[in-house]
Order: structure tokens, then sequence, then C-alpha cells
């Protein structure tokens, strides 16, 4: 016979949410600074001043999303302005990346 688990305030394991939010944060810097490089990359092969700008934008919405990730708390908030800023620097990239795109030019 099988004894239940312990049912916890709530009904959610507190141990388990901060270690999610965590690696979620690793992941969403891991991929904006891939794109980052990836931007750099194509930015470095052609000579457009909308691919550095982009990849100025992209690097930098990864620079914020690193800093507010390592230093968050686990039950406080992010930062409104951090969240600002890398919202606007990541709609940056995509409103300057589009035109890149479509054209071909980089």
């Amino acid at each position: 016979m099988t004894r239940a688990a312990p049912v916890r305030a709530g009904g959610r394991d507190p141990g388990l949410q901060p270690e999610r939010t965590r690696l979620a944060w690793r992941r969403t810097t891991m991929s904006q600074a891939v794109g980052a490089l990836l931007l750099v990359h194509t930015a470095a092969s052609g000579s457009s001043p909308l691919g550095w700008a982009a990849a100025v934008c992209a690097a930098t919405a990864a620079a914020v999303t690193f800093l507010v990730g390592g230093t968050r708390r686990e039950t406080a908030p992010p930062p409104p302005t951090a969240m600002a800023l890398t919202a606007a620097s990541t709609a940056a990239t995509v409103l300057i990346s589009l035109p890149l795109l479509l054209t071909g030019g980089a």
C-alpha cells in the first residue's frame, strides 16, 4: 500500500517554481544571445548600418535580460524599467531587421 504525498498549502511545491523561473530566464537569455550573435555575423559579412543597428539592439536586449535574470529574486517581480528596456530593444530589433529580411540586404 502506498501513502499519499503530503499536500502543501496552496497545492503546489514551492521548491520547484523558483527553479523553473530561473531556468526560463536562462533560456531566454541564451536565445537572445544566439540571435544577437547571428545578427553580428550577418552585419559583419555586409556593410549595412541597419544590420549593425539591429545587432546592437539585440545585444542590448540580451544584456538586459541577463542582468535582470541574474539579479532577480524568486518572489519579486522584475523591475518595470528593465522589462520596458528589454521589450523596447527587442521591438527595435524586429523593426530594424524586417526591412533587411524583406530586401535581402544586410
